[in-house]
């Protein structure tokens, strides 16, 4: 659409230009066209909204059938069609159009959005239900039904919520989203066991403690997955954003920074107040019985540097409200770096404490002695053993939980903090259902269900401990500006040494380059489009195939802006880096395919590896066109660079395509074998 607005309108009509204006137009009416097959389809599903989206879906489909129209435009050089209306000779109707275009297809968007919340609401209530049932629940051939059809309903709450997780934009929301659904999807095990321990020991207390605070944990996660998705906070609930050390240390640097453009932003007091809240959550660290006496003394010494260093700042800051003088303007420059620099040494030693305590503390944990120890004594019925036991995990309990809310000040991001928020929950629920589940193998030494319950939280319990060593890892990449290396795209190689001090000018191409190079931008823009509807096939997201081509993907995206001018590459050195960055992700492709090509059958092995075999040799080329010499000839680099990328991508597309088919294949030979042996097995 963009396209088609902003070409000229003294373009010269030839065949190819005429062409090509009505591919796009062609485009825009397919692509609507099949958006309003999906919206017809959920229009249908749903009465309530059925006639709303149908008249969305009717705009649509008029906008797009008048963008075709209005580009059908290859008779234009013939002279016997010309008084046809078209892109041309109306360019207000294409602009028109387009406006309704967006307008109603933002509509469906919105509507379809509504629907998505009902289904997650609904989904949300049967198992509410199911779980009441259960919870109910007196013998084990009812229980046994009850729960076939809670699994059901679980699967298809998980489907929904998953993809909600997936659209949502907001990382903060990802984040909760995702502790959710990892506390549903552990204490899915957690019911059964529980339940069935219950049924087995009717009258054991501390059978029914273990059950109840299962039940009562999905319940408010079930609760948390609804506020997510409708947006609505309950009554008093605070953003943890502002319990963070850190991002308080962030706002407060911005506002001290903001003096040098305005100093009359702030009070005095408002910054002495800022700066002693902050001191103040420092204390977390300090009163912290786990912290070495080197770091509090250190912490100490460092926040009371912070005070000085203010009272400085705001002695500097009024004189220089009264006088305009350069030198005070020096002094003040000089005081708010002090400042800025000890609140950064501050930050160094919080993270310092915080990260040595975690890993001492998951270390010491690591060989889970106490949880071995409690299993053994519940086997042997030894009651004062498991009392001293017990002791022992609810000290190692507390620790873990002061180390969670000490990494959640020091975690640096929004979502890294929901992460901490979610560990220090999951140790505290987690730590009374082992030593409730351990009190009924005790008391019931020779109950299997009883063993396996208590196998079940231990196993929880070693899977948040393992869950804390990765999110030790991104805090540290957080803290150290690794940030981002997980995906590709996001973390570019970096210029040469040679290149640091060279002066690197936007290249600016003519007119007609630019535009050669507009129309080789074009279809990589529609092959970015085409690569990613064969992605969105695929059920596991972070398969290594999905993953390298949605990294191509985002890679020739951002060449495509480069050919309108747009994004974040500006020179052609960019273009460069960014292009190695594409071959080499090209390269890794080519590498998981063949893994995957071991899995298949020789003719379909055959299929996959003549794709590959294509694949490479373009991957070297554009490798080695990147590294061959400018000299004045950046234009016909660029032409080639993106030919080789469009190339490129045209196979990504195919290849994608043929690994989901062979993949489903292979599921499908799999699901057929496992259900014969199934059939056989039920015979016998």
């Amino acid at each position: 659409i963009t396209t088609l607005i902003n070409h000229k309108d003294n373009t010269k009509k030839s065949d190819k230009t005429l062409q090509a204006i009505q591919r796009v137009g062609q485009a825009v009416n397919l692509a609507v066209g099949r958006f309003v097959k999906v919206g017809e389809a959920i229009a249908n599903e749903n009465w309530d909204l059925k006639e709303e989206i149908n008249i969305a879906c009717i705009e649509a489909k008029q906008a797009g059938e008048t963008i075709a129209a209005l580009t059908d435009v290859t008779g234009l050089n013939h002279p016997e069609v010309d008084g046809q209306i078209t892109v041309f000779t109306d360019k207000t109707g294409v602009i028109k159009a387009a406006r309704l275009l967006l307008s109603s297809v933002t509509k469906v968007l919105l509507l379809a959005d509504r629907v998505v919340i009902k289904q997650i609401i609904t989904s949300r209530n049967k198992v509410l239900a199911t779980m009441e049932r259960l919870e109910k629940v007196t013998s084990f051939q009812e229980f046994v039904q009850i729960f076939s059809q809670f699994g059901n309903e679980m699967v298809e709450f998980a489907h929904l919520t998953g993809d909600r997780q997936n659209d949502l934009k907001d990382e903060k929301k990802k984040a909760k989203m995702a502790a959710a659904r990892a506390v549903l999807e552990k204490c899915t095990m957690m019911l059964l066991t529980a339940s069935k321990t219950c049924l087995r020991h009717p009258n054991c207390d501390s059978a029914h403690k273990n059950k109840e605070g299962v039940f009562n944990r999905m319940k408010v996660a079930l609760d948390k997955v609804i506020e997510i998705v409708t947006d609505c906070k309950p009554h008093g609930e605070t953003d943890i954003s502002s319990t963070s050390i850190f991002h308080a240390i962030k706002e407060f640097k911005v506002n001290i920074e903001a003096l040098r453009e305005n100093p009359y932003l702030q009070s005095k007091e408002n910054f002495s107040a800022t700066l002693e809240v902050i001191l103040e959550q420092t204390e977390d660290f300090t009163d912290c019985a786990y912290t070495s006496h080197e770091h509090r003394e250190r912490i100490l010494e460092l926040c009371g540097q912070a005070r000085v260093e203010l009272q400085q700042l705001l002695s500097v800051w009024m004189q220089a409200q009264s006088k305009k003088t350069k030198s005070i303007a020096e002094e003040l420059e000089l005081t708010i770096l002090k400042i800025s620099h000890s609140l950064n040494e501050l930050k160094k030693e919080l993270h310092s404490t915080a990260m040595q305590l975690a890993t001492e503390l998951l270390k010491y944990h690591a060989d889970h002695v106490v949880l071995k120890a409690l299993k053994l004594n519940g086997v042997e019925g030894n009651l004062e053993a498991l009392a001293e036991y017990a002791c022992k995990l609810s000290e190692q309990k507390d620790q873990l939980v002061e180390t969670c809310r000490l990494l959640r000040h020091v975690s640096g991001t929004e979502p890294l903090e929901i992460t901490c928020i979610h560990a220090e929950e999951t140790f505290q629920v987690t730590g009374q259902q082992i030593i409730s589940a351990a009190e009924t193998l005790t008391l019931h030494p020779s109950s299997k269900i009883a063993k396996e319950n208590l196998d079940v939280f231990c196993e929880a319990w070693e899977s948040q401990i393992s869950d804390m060593s990765t999110l030790l890892r991104e805090i540290s990449d957080v803290f150290e500006g690794r940030r981002g290396e997980k995906y590709g795209y996001l973390s570019l190689p970096k210029p040469m040494k040679n290149n640091v001090n060279k002066s690197l000018k936007p290249d600016k191409p003519d007119s007609e380059e630019q535009a050669k190079i507009a129309k080789l931008g074009l279809k990589l823009g529609l092959l970015t489009s085409d690569a990613d509807c064969e992605l969105e096939k695929w059920e596991d997201q972070e398969n290594e195939i999905v993953r390298h081509g949605r990294n191509m993907s985002r890679l020739a995206y951002s060449l495509y802006l480069f050919t309108r001018g747009e994004g974040p590459l500006k020179t052609s050195q960019d273009l460069i880096h960014h292009l190695e960055a594409f071959a080499a992700e090209g390269l890794k492709l080519t590498s998981s395919v063949q893994v995957f090509s071991k899995q298949l059958k020789d003719d379909d092995k055959l299929m996959i590896l003549l794709e590959i075999n294509k694949l490479i040799p373009l991957c070297h080329q554009l490798q080695t066109v990147t590294k061959t010499s400018l000299q004045n000839k950046v234009f016909l680099k660029v032409d080639k660079c993106i030919t080789k990328t469009r190339s490129m991508m045209a196979l990504l597309v195919q290849l994608l395509s043929l690994c989901y088919k062979l993949l489903k294949k292979m599921e499908n030979s799999r699901w057929v074998s496992v259900t014969n042996k199934d059939s056989t097995d039920n015979k016998t």
